[in-house]
């Protein structure tokens, strides 16, 4: 942490000066950096690689986790506006129940660039933290590092979406990692793509064995969604061929703790896979364990791509497309804020008076082994619980708040509401707190909740006025 004369006395120089900084251009800071460029105040999404979207794009993680009531989507705002814009481009698929969101990342990226474009915000890629400004307790910018040197942005407003609170933490946030009995974070995944597979003649195989989901085409695709997994001694069919996999030194016994693979729409004759799984070595905010995941992931990605040409009819002339760039990181750091959300919040289905976005996607811990997992922990049939406002408002730093996975939620709770939709929520929210803390020159901490509350439902966000006989803690 740095106070603005330490900068001057390195010798940092100046960059830009700006009204809103989103820090991280990923699930909740790309929707950050259309919702504060649509503000009208001067904003600036800065990301560390050369494309939007963080695990949805990097991380392949193309699956958008259900997150509804009776088929009614509960995420709206620019959430809802990216899946119609993905849905009418044929990008992505409407799953089984309703669900959208089985998306093509690239167009994903191109999606996301053009609608930060379009609300008149700014870009700038390639760029990391180095480090925050603060005076007084006050954020006041951040420093950062990239091909150009050191410099540092001026910011009157900083939300930290790098989804592992790396500016809150810098900034002297306290926080929390991992679960709190073990201290262990949940697995990361290493993603990766298989092309040239004969779609039609796979799912024929899977429906043959029974236990899997093939729609031959759904509202948005013109490709057959198709999902199945394995895991050791869950029931799933394709158990046997993987016990024969092993016996024939194809895989090892640790590949079939957790196998997912899925089609996308907008990529004909490729399927993505949610594996492998990396449980040893998981915290997120360590770079060699980061890079442990990459080496890794790749040594077992080559053993399924042999799996699947070999097993799998219709896949016998498969190659790897690619395997992510960036490792899938399900939990860091969970900064401490004004509220913390628990289990008892999540499973209890409780509102707040500040509620920014609703969510009844379970409790979904993934542990480092399939004994230790207890699976999903679903809420009451047809409910759903709220995140208030003051989950993104961390203690202790004023003009800065927090979106994304890195929230104020318990260990429980974030297994919740981790998923893309309630993401893109946080960070739309974020972003129109910032402009109504700007507007009545304010600090984002004392941003009246319900008045951010009906400001987002004005933007389009299904969140219940607050005037209605609601429940409330």
């Amino acid at each position: 942490m740095l106070t603005p004369d330490q900068v001057t006395a390195q010798a940092i120089p100046p960059l830009e000066s700006v009204d809103i900084l989103v820090v991280g251009g990923g699930t909740a800071g790309a929707v950050a950096g259309i919702a504060a460029g649509r503000t009208g105040y001067r904003s600036l999404v800065i990301e560390q690689l050369g494309f939007l979207g963080g695990t949805q794009t990097g991380a392949l993680v193309t699956p958008m986790m259900p997150n509804q009531v009776e088929g009614r989507p509960l995420n709206g705002g620019i959430d809802w506006e990216i899946n119609q814009r993905l849905n009418r481009a044929m990008e992505s698929g409407v799953w089984k129940d309703g669900n959208r969101g089985w998306f093509n990342p690239e167009m994903l990226k191109v999606t996301l660039e053009q609608m930060v474009i379009e609300s008149g915000g700014h870009l700038l890629y390639y760029t990391l933290v180095e480090d925050v400004v603060v005076e007084g307790g006050a954020i006041q910018g951040i420093v950062i590092a990239n091909k150009a040197g050191r410099s540092w942005i001026r910011a009157q407003r900083v939300i930290d979406c790098t989804g592992d609170g790396d500016v809150a933490a810098r900034a002297g946030v306290p926080f929390a990692s991992g679960d709190p009995e073990t201290g262990i974070n949940q697995p990361f995944s290493v993603r990766f793509h298989l092309g040239n597979v004969d779609l039609d003649r796979l799912a024929a195989y899977l429906q043959s064995l029974g236990r899997c989901d093939v729609m031959p085409t759904a509202e948005g695709s013109a490709v057959p969604l198709i999902h199945t997994a394995m895991v050791w001694g869950r029931g799933w069919t394709l158990e046997p061929l993987f016990r024969q996999a092993v016996a024939e030194g194809v895989l090892q016994e640790s590949d079939g703790e957790y196998f997912q693979v899925f089609t996308m729409a907008g990529r004909p004759g490729e399927l993505a896979f949610n594996c492998p799984r990396i449980s040893e070595q998981v915290d997120g905010t360590n770079p060699w364990h980061l890079t442990q995941a990459q080496v890794r992931g790749r040594q077992i990605i080559q053993r399924y791509v042999a799996f699947c040409r070999r097993y799998l009819p219709g896949c016998e002339g498969a190659y790897l497309v690619l395997s992510a760039p960036l490792v899938g990181v399900r939990e860091s750091r969970r900064i401490q804020g004004e509220y913390v959300l628990t289990a008892e919040d999540v499973l209890g289905a409780r509102k707040f008076p500040d509620g920014i976005a609703c969510n009844n996607y379970p409790i979904d811990i993934h542990r480092p082994t399939q004994d230790q997992r207890p699976g999903l922990t679903h809420l009451p049939p047809g409910t759903y619980h709220e995140i208030p406002y003051r989950c993104l408002v961390p203690l202790g730093v004023e003009h800065l708040l927090v979106a994304g996975r890195c929230l104020s939620a318990s260990f429980e709770a974030q297994g919740s509401v981790r998923v893309q939709s309630n993401c893109r929520a946080m960070g739309e929210a974020a972003a129109v707190a910032c402009g109504l803390s700007l507007d009545l020159g304010i600090s984002p901490r004392q941003v009246n909740g319900m008045t951010l509350r009906q400001t987002l439902i004005d933007r389009g966000a299904r969140l219940t006025p607050v005037s209605q006989p609601e429940p409330v803690v």
